[in-house]
């Protein structure tokens, strides 16, 4: 057979050759079935029974997205338990069997159609991706009442590479990781869930390959180039060559990484710069540690919120601050405070629809207007400092009367322990983020007041360029290397110095190898960033003298824009960094 080259959109780096392996779904079962009258009472408990087992699988799939991802990317399972206790989800299929006499089956395709299709209008790119999601349960549905098994995709029983229209989050988070090589897909989209889980995996990935599914054959030899988002079926002699020399540069730099994960992170003139995780549950703590990890940079909060029905009691908080304190002993974790809103949307915190919420009622002006609940996650993170080193990070401050304001209710919350003999750490640092270009434009004041910063680059660079970083028509101007940016960064940098008050980043950017000599000429002491990249930024650390990584920091602020940002990182990378 004759080469064949498909360009899709590359989703999760990595190259892999294999063979292919087509996956179908099942076809749908009847939906458009209507029963008698009599029989509706029957249908509807066909319908009850098709719930409870869905619900059943569920459980089981999150316990697995618990053990092989991150808690934000496992939270996306646990969303569909969700859709299930909705009472515009399930009820109303019930209310159409009872009333108009629909199949279990006709029910469920409708109110699945309309529910997404509420948020496919969506303007939030994040909430439109949860039509995916509610999809995704709806065919569970389907598949329960057909008798349909699941996708099947986990007893896959030797290594391939997986091709398939589409694969669903829940799909995904099936896959074995030592069976499926790499995967491509017709359909999807780099912001997609199933994306992000290939990337959380580990699992090389191409998405958006139109002919793939019709011209490649089940069997058939394939390398799939995650970097470049380019799949090769029947490749030549001489393009095997090529990409297997690529591979073995792959596994060089692997192992070449690996060797600095246990190691502390320095410059070569021996600058110390802590190589910090982001996590988000106890789970992802352990994970951290053993890539690698020296301070936890981001506790994102919200999961703890996100896990439950309903608002998580102040013993409950407790436990999980506990376990990650316990479990990082005398490493520093930074606590962020509750950070909803945006995008970030937990249905029984009540929280109105807003024209547009990330410039509305979230962060820390959510828990400064609902004060108990505030109150009680500060009271749970200071008794759980007691067995750790935590610190404790508000997010979106503005500016002075919002970190003042915050400051109080942490002094309000300590009063309130020492009156009922509560121990918890007397000196823990309070610190803030610095994610909106205010308190980047007031950071000689804030750093008075605030005993650490931290740049949130993902809200940082939205807010300072405005482009909302979920709409793909405006996402190339969205680019963390935009002088403006970097600007914003250097003016924190240079205040928390003045200051004397150490500065990190827990971003996106943190995390980006490119990135890595501008930051530590710019002057920070912590990178925070997911705990599969801490290897690399220490491999990368090791290489840089402090000295030039200030000139670089120097001639990026001569550059215009974002692609003379880049070029003159790449140059440097060339230079200084040759072994990647």
């Amino acid at each position: 057979m004759a080469e064949k080259i498909y360009q899709g959109i590359g989703v999760s780096d990595g190259i892999r050759s294999g063979i292919a392996f087509i996956y179908r779904r099942e076809p749908e079962p009847d939906t458009n079935r209507t029963v008698s009258k009599e029989q509706t009472e029957a249908e509807a408990k066909r319908l009850d029974h098709a719930v409870e087992q869905a619900g059943q699988e569920i459980d089981r799939l999150i316990a697995r997205a618990s053990e092989t991802l991150d808690s934000g990317d496992a939270a996306v399972i646990k969303g569909q338990k969700t859709f299930l206790a909705d009472p515009a989800y399930c009820p109303e299929m019930k209310k159409l069997i009872l009333g108009r006499q629909y199949s279990a089956e006709k029910a469920v395709r409708e109110v699945t159609d309309r529910y997404a299709a509420v948020f496919e209008g969506m303007n939030n790119r994040y909430m439109q991706e949860r039509a995916t999601d509610v999809r995704d349960a709806g065919t569970r549905l389907l598949n329960y009442l057909s008798g349909v098994q699941s996708s099947g995709l986990s007893k896959i029983d030797h290594p391939v590479i997986l091709i398939a229209d589409d694969l669903s989050p829940s799909d995904t988070v099936q896959l074995n990781r030592e069976m499926i090589l790499a995967f491509a897909t017709r359909q999807g989209g780099k912001t997609s869930h199933t994306s992000v889980f290939a990337r959380s995996l580990g699992i090389p990935a191409v998405v958006g390959v139109p002919e793939i599914m019709e011209e490649v054959a089940d069997g058939e030899t394939l390398i799939l180039d995650g970097n470049r988002g380019v799949c090769v079926a029947s490749p030549e002699p001489e393009t095997r060559k090529v990409y297997l020399a690529k591979m073995e540069e792959e596994h060089r730099k692997a192992e070449l990484f690996g060797r600095f994960a246990s190691r502390n992170a320095q410059t070569k003139d021996g600058a110390r710069i802590i190589a910090a995780a982001n996590i988000g549950s106890a789970a992802d703590a352990e994970d951290s540690l053993k890539k690698g990890a020296e301070a936890v940079g981001l506790f994102r909060t919200e999961q703890v919120y996100l896990s439950t029905k309903s608002l998580p009691d102040e013993n409950a908080q407790f436990e999980v601050y506990r376990k990650v304190a316990e479990c990082f002993g005398s490493k520093e974790v930074i606590v962020r405070t509750l950070d909803v809103g945006g995008d970030k949307e937990i249905k029984y915190l009540g929280i109105e629809k807003e024209t547009n919420p990330f410039l509305g009622y979230r962060a820390i002006r959510y828990c400064l207007d609902r004060k108990e609940i505030f109150l009680t996650q500060l009271r749970a993170i200071l008794r759980a400092s007691a067995f750790g080193r935590l610190a404790v990070m508000f997010p979106m401050i503005s500016g002075m009367q919002e970190l003042a304001a915050a400051k109080t209710m942490v002094e309000e919350a300590k009063e309130q322990l020492r009156g009922k003999g509560e121990p918890f750490d007397e000196s823990i640092r309070i610190g803030m983020m610095v994610e909106i270009p205010s308190a980047a434009l007031m950071a000689s004041a804030l750093a008075k007041e605030a005993d650490f910063f931290s740049v949130g680059t993902n809200d940082l660079v939205q807010y300072t360029l405005a482009v909302d970083r979920g709409n793909e028509k405006v996402s190339y101007l969205y680019d963390y290397f935009d002088p403006a940016v970097i600007r914003l960064i250097r003016l924190t940098a240079d205040a928390a110095s003045s200051a004397g008050i150490p500065m990190g980043m827990c971003g996106a950017m943190a995390g980006d190898p490119l990135a890595v000599p501008l930051l530590v000429g710019l002057g920070l002491s912590e990178l925070s960033m997911a705990a599969g990249s801490l290897a690399q930024t220490k491999y990368i650390l090791s290489r840089l003298d402090t000295g030039s990584c200030r000139e670089l920091a120097e001639k990026s602020d001569r550059c215009r824009n974002a692609t003379e940002v880049r070029s003159l990182l790449q140059e440097y990378f060339e230079t200084e960094i040759k072994e990647i």
